[in-house]
């Protein structure tokens, strides 16, 4: 028979808490802490935060570029400098090429407003539906001073919206100029803190990153610009009015949005020959259509081969999720960044040849390896 006296050793019951738990306790409630107060800084500093995500891609798409200037002889910060000003020059330059076009279409748009609603009324008449709506006495009626508050107060709404822009936008050119113009001072930084067996593999992932995300910037802005020149050319034979702006309006749309960038593009020239003549809507259509097919199978597969090939499915579930996550600026930089993961899946997963019934080559039934594998 057992003793009841018996020693059991770390069974055998204490009095008083174990010294652990009061640890324990203290560790969770730290890590609670520490999580919730990151989170907070996160959420109070998330357009900081994006910014910098912005300015780190932007950074990196315009390092190939500033190496060229290098190797020819250019100091970092010039080469930083010609690049960045050709960056901004062609925003603005768009921008500058985009107001006219959206000034003249809303004038446009506002004049035959009446002429569009009596057409709608009238078609509905001929259908049996009548609408005791008269557009001229509409526009007598219209209490034209509360018109004027709500546009004064869009008007204010804009103007701070605009402002807002312009800070973010002065924000990240600033963080893009020095983080690429200082990128081998970061880089050693980085390093240093690092073993030298890890400096190695942190140094492949850089180069990865900037020959994926360069090559996509610099790929898709040779599409863009041929696109642009071409859809210049249809417009202006079409006779469609501000044919330059609505063409580069396409070739932007048409490169960076992945898939149906073309398609979104081209609702603009649509509407905008819509409000000419339908006839050039209609050639507009066509011109979309057509151009999308030759640029798939001709014009993309040549300039992009070398720098991102990603499956069209891929590109459009990528860009779904950056824009989920951070809107458009998420969606522009999804797809070098998808490209990047797959580069880096492809250099560290070793790939097989997939034998018998499930490489679906009837030949390989008896379960035999692919040609060239033993």
């Amino acid at each position: 028979m057992t003793s009841p006296d018996r020693d059991f050793g770390m069974f055998q019951p204490r009095d008083g808490m174990p010294p652990w738990i009061p640890r324990l306790l203290f560790m969770v409630l730290w890590l609670a802490l520490v999580t919730a107060a990151t989170v907070w800084a996160a959420l109070r500093l998330s357009d900081l935060l994006v910014s910098l995500f912005i300015a780190l891609f932007l950074s990196i798409a315009l390092e190939p570029g500033v190496k060229f200037f290098e190797s020819r002889g250019l100091k970092r910060g010039a080469g930083t400098g010609i690049m960045f000003l050709g960056l901004v020059l062609f925003a603005l330059g768009s921008v500058v090429a985009m107001v006219p076009l959206v000034a003249g279409q809303l004038g446009t748009l506002v004049e035959r407003a009446p002429d569009y609603a009596q057409q709608v009324v009238d078609l509905l008449a001929e259908r049996g539906i009548d609408v005791d709506f008269d557009p001229d006495t509409f526009l007598k009626d219209a209490d034209i001073g509360a018109i004027a508050e709500g546009v004064a107060g869009g008007a204010f709404g804009v103007t701070s919206g605009v402002l807002g822009l312009v800070l973010r936008l002065l924000t990240i050119g600033l963080f893009t100029f020095y983080m690429t113009a200082e990128a081998p001072k970061l880089r050693r930084v980085i390093l240093s803190a690092q073993p030298p067996h890890r400096q190695t593999e942190i140094l492949r992932a850089y180069d990865l990153a900037i020959g994926k995300t360069g090559g996509y910037f610099y790929s898709r802005l040779l599409l863009a610009v041929i696109a642009g020149i071409i859809a210049w050319g249809v417009f202006h034979l079409i006779g469609l009015p501000f044919s330059a702006a609505l063409a580069l309006w396409l070739a932007v749309l048409s490169q960076f949005v992945p898939v149906v960038g073309t398609y979104v593009g081209g609702v603009l020239p649509i509407l905008v020959g819509l409000l000419e003549d339908p006839i050039k809507a209609v050639w507009v259509v066509v011109f979309v259509v057509i151009y999308q097919q030759i640029e798939n199978f001709l014009i993309s597969p040549r300039i992009t081969a070398r720098t991102m090939a990603l499956h069209p499915a891929v590109a459009f579930g990528a860009a779904l999720a950056g824009g989920s996550l951070m809107g458009a600026p998420g969606a522009l930089m999804a797809l070098p960044v998808a490209a990047s993961i797959q580069a880096f899946a492809g250099s560290y997963i070793d790939r097989h040849e997939v034998v018998g019934r499930a490489s679906g080559d009837p030949s390989l039934e008896d379960g035999t390896p692919g040609p060239g594998r033993e």
